[in-house]
């Protein structure tokens, strides 16, 4: 049995590809101006690696914001459900998922089986989502994956006071010009970002174990900080953690075909 998974999500599109309920192949890139687009060549890539064809595909399940838009896929599921079921077939024993992707922030409770309890969702500001860290380190003049490194090596980190990313931006800008260093300047930026994330988590509960999925669990600063605002040291999947999406899909075309006989 070979299945798919494939989330076109805002900035990123991903693909996995599993048979006999193990992973064989998965893909990530840049998303294109059009859905279908992005959808087609993250799959093609994909397909690449594991030396197979569309057609040898017997299910296949997408996800994310273009998810309605993925001419090969048999059915859509949200990426709630599918985050928390892929992060919980990694690691049995998480409870909440925690996924921040390009534009919005998610807060998942999954039960034993994996099943979705609950969740809350932002989806209505940039403030917490990637998107927020990819302006900051425009902001900076510095490249995204340096936020994190950097942010470890603060001596004093510059307190973001504003909830707003435009009105963050420009804190950070004015601070800048006060000669505030890179490294405290990166710290806030992770700390604010952190905070975010938090209050968003304290309004649904968080039950250990903790999987934060998603581009933003590759930062080390906002991981860090995140952590010691929850109490709680977060599992770290085996898998590049913005697949986890696309991972969850694949399970539930698993699951689709199991049904079918």
């Amino acid at each position: 049995m070979i299945v798919a998974g494939c989330d076109v999500g805002s900035l990123t599109a991903k693909a996995v590809i599993m048979r006999d309920g193990g992973i064989l192949s998965s893909e990530i890139i840049g998303v294109r101006p059009k859905p279908e687009q992005s959808a087609k060549d993250v799959m093609d890539k994909a397909l690449q690696k594991a030396h197979l064809a569309l057609e040898d595909i017997d299910y296949c399940i997408s996800t994310g914001y273009g998810r309605e838009r993925v001419p090969f896929a048999k059915d859509n599921i949200s990426e709630i459900s599918c985050h928390g079921k892929g992060a919980h077939w990694l690691i049995p024993s998480v409870r909440t998922v925690i996924d921040v992707g390009g534009q919005d922030c998610k807060v998942i409770r999954v039960d034993a089986n994996g099943k979705l309890k609950n969740f809350i969702m932002n989806d209505k500001c940039a403030a917490g989502t990637g998107r927020f860290l990819e302006v900051m380190a425009k902001t900076l003049g510095i490249r995204l994956d340096e936020i994190g490194p950097l942010s470890l090596r603060a001596r004093n980190p510059v307190v973001i006071t504003s909830m707003c990313s435009i009105y963050a931006q420009t804190e950070v800008a004015s601070s800048i010009a006060q000669g505030a260093d890179q490294h405290d300047l990166a710290a806030g930026v992770t700390r604010a970002m952190a905070e975010r994330v938090n209050s968003l988590a304290m309004r649904v509960g968080v039950e250990e174990d903790v999987v934060i999925t998603g581009g933003v669990a590759k930062n080390i600063g906002v991981v860090k900080s995140l952590e010691g605002m929850l109490g709680v040291n977060t599992k770290k999947v085996n898998v590049d953690p913005q697949i986890v999406g696309a991972l969850g899909g694949a399970l539930f075309a698993k699951e689709k075909m199991l049904q079918k006989g």
